[in-house]
Formats: structure tokens, C-alpha cells, sequence
């Protein structure tokens, strides 16, 4: 009997402390849900945080490292200052073209007086007397010239290459000897080089085996241009050759690829180059929808691209502006590109693309990458643009 009292005397205090117990249990496990719940916010933040949307586009600083400004008119530069976008407007000359470097320069410099804080230029150094004998002081005064007024870079262009010749009609190329005290000036100085050498490979193929339809047009509607059709021309490869020789010459050359470098086909063939000079980056301009073709077939090789050489990459579109274009169509056009764009790197939205068919997703690059790519990448290979660049001689 004794026992037995004993027995359930135990049971009623074990029962009370039991019932003591649970609501402090109830609180620690609420403590800790909470804690869970807080990390997976903060996290779930983070992660928001990492990638930008189709909202921060205005309000993200950014450049668009290749334009041409033929035009004292506004509407090109208002749309840029509406984006978020500093614009680098680069100078080019050939002959069988207008206008002369000297009058788009002219235009450069007019557009910087009236846009200080948005605009800056490249200037480029002309072939027309190539063969005189004192070419090369020409150039040399010329190129000081420009960068006393202000230029932060300069365009080679790819009419050596393509159609320059020397006086015994012989096409030259950018390895030629008679560049090296052009571009030993250049690197002397610290002047980044825009090298806009040979053309996309589309120009080398039959018009039903390119890739782009701008390219297929452009080359229907242009036949002389097309050297598939000119064989007595350098092939592809030699264009690519001579320009990397003239890299192995002159290593010290901090050197802008226009154009993708014109690798642009395969981005296998651009990381090379870029393993291979340390010196060399490259802008997108007018190659974004080879990107983007390359993305549709194979979205990981091209994001991964993207983040291995994110300090390689600079954002340009090679849109021109002249006098000879409404305003109204000009803003739109600037605008629908730069934005059409932004979603291909920002995010991970299906797309389709003028240039091809079928559909492709966006990158949905980090945020630290986009902001390299559209701007801080800009500053660091054209000094220029945030500090003044002066002659060393």
C-alpha cells in the first residue's frame, strides 16, 4: 500500500513538471523558427541583391564605349542622359567614305562643349598619304593634336587590311614596320588603341552559311565588300594573324578589340586571344546578336564566358547619329537597343532576336559583373574618361 502511494505520488510531479516545461519548449522552438525564418529572409535579400531587373535600368551608371556623333544635334546625347549612359564617340577615316576624320572631330568637340560630363571622343589617324615620305610626322602631329583637345583614345580601322596599298600595290597589314612608331607613340602616352581590324567571319562565307541576317543583308546589298566573293583579298585568318603579330610587337599597347576583336563568332577563339595578351580587351559593339546566337545554342557556355572575362568586357553599340536622321527616330532607336540589351545581360528572360531564329534567355549576369561590363571596365581601360590625358612625346 505504501508503494503504491509512493507510485503515484511520483506520477502527479513528473506530470506537473511536464506541464511546466512545455510552454518553455513551445517558446525555444519558436525562437529558433523565428531565427530559421530570418536567415532565409536575409538570404532570399542577398540573392535579390545579386542580379539587377528591367527596373534598374535608369538608374545604373553606365557607358556605351563606341558610338559616332556626326551631328552638332542634341536628341542623341538627351537620350543617352535620360538611360544613365556616357558615351565614348570615336573618329575614323577611309576614303572611299564620308566624313573626314577632321570634320568628326570637329563634331566631337562641339558635342563635348555642350555635353562636359557626358561625352567624350577617340580620335584615329588617316592612310590617305600613307606612301608620302613624311607620313609618319603627319600622323604624329596630327594624333598631338588631338589629344591636346582632348581625345582619350585612338581608332586604327580597318582599312589597313583591307584596302590600303603600298606603292607597289601590295595590300598592307597592321604588322607592317611603317605602324610601329605610330603605335610605340601610342603606348608611350598610355593611350588605349580601339582596333577595329579585318571583319566579322560572315564576310568570309557564302551568304547562306552566315549566321546573322544583318550580315546576310549587308552583304547581299554590298557585294564589293563581301571577300567571299574576293579571293585575291587576306583571308579571314591572315586579318586575325597580322593583328596578333602586331600585339606579340608591342606588348606595352593597351588594346580595345572593336567589334569583339572580330572573334566574334566564337567566344572558344576570343578567350584565347584574351589568355594570350594580358593588354587586350575587347567591346561588344555591333556583335551583341552574335552573342546572343551563341547564347541560343549553348546558354552556359556563354554565361560562363561572361563571368571567366568580366574584366575583359566593355559595353558599345556602334550606333551613329547624323545630320541627316529625324530626332524622334533617333532617341527611340537608342533607346530600344540600350534596353533590349540591358535584358540580355541583367536578366533571364526569354527573347527573340531580329538577327535570327528561334529564342534565347537572357544571361542574368551578377550584378558585379553588369557593373563591370557597363562601367567600371570603361574607366579602367579608358583613363581618359575620368582623368586628363597628357602628351609624354
Amino acid at each position: 500500500m505504501l508503494l503504491c502511494k509512493l507510485l503515484t505520488y511520483a506520477t502527479i510531479k513528473l506530470s506537473t513538471m511536464v506541464i511546466k516545461c512545455v510552454p518553455l519548449i513551445a517558446i525555444v522552438f519558436l525562437l529558433q523558427s523565428g531565427t530559421q525564418v530570418q536567415a532565409q529572409v536575409k538570404l532570399l535579400k542577398k540573392s535579390v541583391q545579386q542580379f539587377y531587373t528591367m527596373a534598374d535600368f535608369k538608374m545604373v551608371k553606365k557607358y556605351d564605349v563606341h558610338v559616332h556623333i556626326d551631328s552638332n544635334k542634341p536628341g542623341f546625347i538627351q537620350q543617352a542622359t535620360k538611360d544613365n549612359f556616357r558615351l565614348l564617340t570615336i573618329n575614323w577615316d577611309d576614303a572611299n567614305e564620308s566624313a573626314s576624320m577632321e570634320v568628326q572631330q570637329q563634331f566631337s568637340l562641339q558635342q563635348i562643349k555642350n555635353f562636359p560630363d557626358r561625352i567624350h571622343y577617340a580620335t584615329t589617324f588617316s592612310i590617305r598619304n600613307f606612301n608620302n615620305d613624311n607620313w609618319q610626322e603627319q600622323t604624329l602631329a596630327y594624333l598631338k593634336s588631338s589629344i591636346n583637345k582632348g581625345a582619350i583614345a585612338v581608332k586604327i580601322y580597318k582599312v589597313i587590311g583591307m584596302s590600303l596599298r603600298d606603292k607597289n600595290n601590295q595590300l598592307v597589314m597592321i604588322d607592317d614596320p611603317r605602324f610601329d612608331t605610330i603605335i610605340n607613340f601610342i603606348a608611350k602616352n598610355n593611350l588605349p588603341v580601339i582596333g577595329h581590324l579585318g571583319e566579322p567571319k560572315n564576310c568570309w562565307l557564302p551568304v547562306n552559311e552566315m549566321t546573322i541576317n544583318g550580315d546576310k543583308s549587308y552583304f547581299t546589298e554590298n557585294p564589293k565588300y563581301h571577300m567571299y566573293l574576293r579571293p585575291e583579298f587576306p583571308s579571314y585568318e591572315d586579318q586575325i594573324k597580322a593583328r596578333d603579330h602586331m600585339l606579340e610587337k608591342h606588348p606595352d599597347v593597351h588594346f580595345i578589340g572593336a567589334h569583339l576583336g572580330s572573334l566574334e563568332w566564337d567566344t572558344d577563339e576570343l578567350a584565347k586571344r584574351l589568355d594570350r595578351f594580358p593588354n587586350m580587351a575587347v567591346d561588344m559593339a555591333a556583335r551583341i546578336s552574335h552573342l546572343e546566337y551563341q547564347a541560343k545554342m549553348n546558354w552556359q557556355k556563354i554565361h560562363d564566358f561572361c563571368i571567366k572575362y568580366q574584366d575583359r568586357l566593355l559595353y558599345g553599340t556602334d550606333l551613329g547619329v547624323s545630320d541627316l536622321e529625324d530626332a524622334t527616330t533617333v532617341k527611340k532607336h537608342a533607346h530600344n537597343t540600350w534596353v533590349n540589351d540591358w535584358k540580355f545581360f541583367a536578366t533571364n528572360e526569354q527573347m527573340k532576336s531580329s538577327e535570327f531564329e528561334g529564342v534565347l534567355q537572357g544571361l542574368k549576369l551578377p550584378r558585379e559583373v553588369i557593373n563591370k561590363i557597363y562601367s567600371s571596365n570603361a574607366e579602367k581601360w579608358f583613363p581618359g574618361l575620368i582623368r586628363k590625358v597628357k602628351i609624354i612625346n
